[in-house]
């Protein structure tokens, strides 16, 4: 068959048509297929609230803005639901069935560091100041305006992005304080030229006391942060790790080199001397 072409000046399909040009034994190859390129993935929410109508609106708002949102309409479903999946952000009511919002919020943070903007009906200051002081990174009173809500929403996920950015960056770095030398890659820690044999949890507990040098760590803290290596550890436990970390460190609790008991606060390493 001749293969047709419209001439390129033409603009309107039935004018061009009485002007085509045939030109014999012409063969065009068609396009190359080329795949869709792929979609990135959506940004995936949970709103924990029983007003299942805010809920309904949140998501026809956000999802066409590339989001993801699914719902939980009690604390009880919304703690397990913060946890079990994986998150870029919480939208987390004060009020709700089952249990309030700042039990859920205490229930994740044992968990999981995932941003939680953090709703309320009540304008209560200290209401916003247990929620911010309990891990919330931020309040919105249940007035919002949609562009707020997604303005919240965006700052919270991009400084949880650029917090796990600089975190994987340093993760693998060697942690320095006199002449203790800890691999966090390698998982060993030197002290001076004697390699320390620690436990796991000991490894753990130096590797954040030295990464803190010079500030205080609760037993809360080190708690959370031993927790999420989903070890058995629990609160007067520390103590025992800590005393235990000690003697390999050679060190004397009453005349600290390494590590320091501040008194209702917590432990915390100081720089020694090198020597």
């Amino acid at each position: 068959m001749p293969t047709t072409l419209l001439p390129s000046g033409s603009r309107e399909f039935p004018n061009a048509l009485a002007s085509v040009i045939t030109l014999p034994n012409a063969h065009m190859a068609a396009p190359p297929k080329t795949a869709a390129p792929a979609a990135a993935p959506a940004t995936r929410i949970l709103v924990i609230d029983d007003d299942r109508k805010l809920c309904r609106l949140i998501k026809d708002y956000l999802e066409p803005l590339g989001y993801s949102v699914q719902a939980a309409h009690t604390g009880p479903e919304g703690a397990e639901r913060a946890v079990a999946e994986s998150w870029h952000a919480i939208i987390l009511d004060l009020m709700l069935p089952g249990c309030d919002g700042f039990e859920v919020l205490k229930r994740i943070r044992t968990q999981s560091a995932v941003p939680v903007l953090m709703l309320t009906a009540r304008g209560d200051e200290a209401d916003r100041i247990v929620g911010l002081e309990l891990g919330a990174d931020d309040y919105l009173p249940k007035t919002f305006s949609t562009r707020e809500l997604l303005a919240r929403l965006r700052a919270v996920t991009r400084r949880s992005s650029q917090a796990a950015s600089s975190m994987a960056a340093d993760a693998d770095e060697e942690v320095v304080a006199g002449d203790l030398r800890i691999n966090p890659a390698a998982r060993t820690a030197v002290l001076g030229k004697t390699t320390l044999t620690l436990t796991p949890v000991e490894f753990d507990l130096l590797l954040s006391l030295t990464r803190a040098q010079g500030r205080v760590k609760s037993r809360e803290q080190l708690l959370d942060e031993i927790r999420n290596r989903n070890y058995e550890v629990f609160d007067r436990s520390i103590d025992v790790h800590i005393s235990a970390l000690r003697k390999k460190l050679g060190d004397d609790p009453k005349e600290p080199r390494f590590i320091r008991t501040v008194r209702s606060a917590g432990y915390m390493l100081i720089r020694p001397e090198v020597g």
